[in-house]
């Protein structure tokens, strides 16, 4: 791919309604995109059915939910939830007797793990046994969904799995200093790719952000036939992020986050849904905004790209609400410091010599260097510290308008989607949201 697709303009819902059903392919927790959705396909009328990633007990076996936790996620979600354990990846996953990914990651230290050694016999017959797992729990999660799409009723499936680090300790001292580190505490995230961990973590990315979609792709086939040739249509969506288009200086231009490790994954996510339109089936990726969640909050500086949607919301039309929006986000900041100036930080650290040299799009996702990584944590610390409470941020503030707009924005394309692979970038976020509130 060469350049970004952006989506050009505001869809409208010609296709979703009551009777129809939304089905989330993972589990709905905390903040993140799925919520916006979520709220799109209930506001047109649509039942909503669910899945569980199931849990852990204590040793480390996977298990469907409780009786109780059913309850209450289903009561999160506001639908059914079919209550068998899809957890993706393999990083827990091994042969009886033998150690896990996980286990193999757990025995590396901060000093030594650069040139720690795999198994990687084991961790084929891992990732193998984790493989099997979840298309076995995905065939009896297809068979009980099935009974609940009536003939001739819309179903859309929007994907929403992600991540797939391991869950060890030593990773999460690595990942600081890889994705937070400054100065002498900087680690370059070359460094990760290229060594054994690297290379067990970009494969468990690609089974739970990336062949999950290509397996529900596959596994909801049956059904898909069933809705089709009784009158319904059926509709896949996914989640990516390949950099976004924001508004640097004047002009919107394509920027991104460095390092994104997971990016990797993401692109192969978009290479499932080439294959899935090729095919003639209605599959598409969205390459959204950043914002901030609770599992993109490891990498300092995501947010920076957030703070321009500000401007872009006047250029597109501003008003009374895009005003309050800006006076909200003033009153987060200490009594001393203007919203202007913040946005002044923000254009000056995009436009940095040192960060325009990471905005070359084929190039994705680029590796990092001593010189960003100062520019990104340093000017996010820096924004940081000018709110008047550290837990209240404007980018807080902006990544809810986003995941609004976005919720509307996919639902709506899916109903005649323009192609596999879109961006949703600052202009039309800006749109959607003066559409729906001005």
């Amino acid at each position: 791919m060469k350049t970004s697709i952006p989506l050009t303009s505001i869809p409208e819902n010609t296709l979703f309604g009551a009777g129809d059903t939304f089905v989330l392919f993972g589990e709905l927790f905390g903040r993140g995109y799925a919520t916006g959705l979520i709220e799109s396909a209930k506001a047109a009328g649509m039942n909503v059915v669910g899945i569980t990633v199931g849990r852990r007990d204590d040793a480390g076996a996977l298990r469907a939910l409780t009786d109780e936790e059913l309850t209450a996620a289903e009561a999160n979600l506001g639908g059914k939830i079919i209550n068998v354990p899809l957890m993706a990846g393999f990083d827990m996953d091994a042969p009886e007797g033998e150690k896990t990914p996980t286990d193999l990651v757990g025995e590396m230290t901060i000093d030594g793990w650069q040139e720690h050694k795999l198994d990687w016999d084991l961790i084929d017959r891992c990732r193998a046994l984790g493989v099997d797992r979840f298309k076995t729990a995905l065939a009896d999660v297809m068979a009980q969904l099935d009974a609940l799409l009536p003939d001739g009723k819309n179903v859309y499936f929007a994907h929403t799995m992600a991540g797939g680090i391991p869950r060890a300790k030593v990773f999460m001292a690595i990942a600081n200093r890889i994705y937070k580190g400054r100065g002498a505490r900087y680690m370059p995230s070359q460094a990760l790719v290229d060594s054994d961990l690297g290379k067990l973590i970009l494969q468990n990315f690609d089974e739970v952000t990336a062949h999950t979609f290509g397996h529900l792709l596959d596994a909801s086939g049956a059904i898909r036939e069933r809705i089709e040739a009784s009158g319904g249509q059926v509709r896949y969506t996914a989640y990516g992020y390949h950099g976004t288009r924001v508004l640097i200086g004047d002009d919107y231009a394509w920027q991104t986050y460095t390092n994104y490790t997971q990016g990797y994954a993401k692109m192969r996510l978009e290479e499932h849904a080439q294959a899935a339109w090729d095919k003639g089936i209605k599959a598409t990726v969205f390459n959204c905004p950043e914002i901030r969640t609770n599992s993109s909050d490891v990498f300092a500086g995501i947010e920076l790209s957030l703070v321009p949607l500000l401007s872009a919301l006047k250029k597109e039309g501003g008003g009374a609400w895009v005003d309050a929006q800006w006076q909200a986000c003033q009153e987060l900041l200490k009594d001393d410091v203007s919203l202007e100036s913040v946005l002044k930080m923000v254009g000056d650290y995009q436009q940095d010599e040192v960060m325009q040299a990471f905005s070359d799009f084929e190039a994705w996702p680029m590796p990092n260097s001593a010189e960003q990584v100062e520019k990104t944590v340093g000017t996010s610390q820096d924004i940081v510290a000018l709110h008047k409470n550290r837990k209240e941020l404007v980018s807080d503030l902006l990544s809810q308008l986003v995941l609004d707009a976005t919720g509307s924005l996919i639902f709506n394309e899916a109903s005649a989607p323009n192609g596999p692979v879109l961006w949703l970038d600052h202009d039309l976020v800006a749109q959607q949201l003066i559409k729906t509130n001005g």
